[in-house]
């Protein structure tokens, strides 16, 4: 079919010596570099691994920042407690039916207080509990305790910073936002 014309050349066998050489250098096996594979895998396997080591000592620094705070918080609480001059208020508490109780640890010598609700009914949407210091020069808020869940609370309050003296604590239902005195249902009232 190529020679339609008769014009093409006819197959010619090539001469021994070349045909030799080609077929020697076609059997001939090169050795074939696999040092860039391999510097390419090492690569990869030195990105991956420092990737994966930045992540991990990021990760763990954010935990060991965390836990850090929580344990400064959990010394603070434990050294309020076994302090010589903390003294231990229980107070029960009723509020819709529910049965509770409020405890303060009240530290003379660092004038804080660590209070604990527990057993305390829900407050309604636009109410919440109100802690009071009762004082020489009237009532103080203390702590506002919005409380969604019947779920216990603790919580770290601070005396007043003006010079009035604590001669008690109270405790009532106020507007969310919370009030300036005591204006909703007086829950408890103790003098100290």
């Amino acid at each position: 079919m190529t020679d339609w014309l008769g014009m093409s050349a006819g197959p010619r066998m090539p001469r021994p010596e070349i045909r030799e050489r080609v077929l020697a250098r076609a059997a001939e096996r090169r050795p074939r570099a696999r040092w860039p594979l391999a510097v390419a895998a090492g690569l990869l396997v030195l990105a991956g691994g420092g990737w994966w080591s930045w992540s991990t000592m990021r990760r763990l620094g954010a935990e060991r920042s965390r836990l850090e705070v929580a344990l400064a918080a959990y010394q603070d609480t434990l050294s309020l407690l076994r302090s010589p001059e903390t003294r231990v208020l229980a107070i029960p508490v009723s509020t819709d039916g529910w049965v509770g109780h409020v405890t303060i640890f009240a530290d003379a010598k660092t004038h804080r207080w660590l209070v604990a609700c527990n057993g305390l009914a829900p407050n309604a949407p636009r109410q919440a509990y109100q802690l009071w210091f009762l004082t020489d020069r009237g009532p103080r808020s203390a702590a506002l305790m919005a409380m969604t869940t019947g779920m216990p609370m603790v919580m770290g309050v601070g005396m007043p910073a003006d010079s009035s003296r604590v001669t008690g604590v109270a405790m009532s239902i106020e507007p969310r936002e919370g009030s300036s005195a005591p204006t909703g249902p007086v829950l408890f009232k103790l003098g100290l």
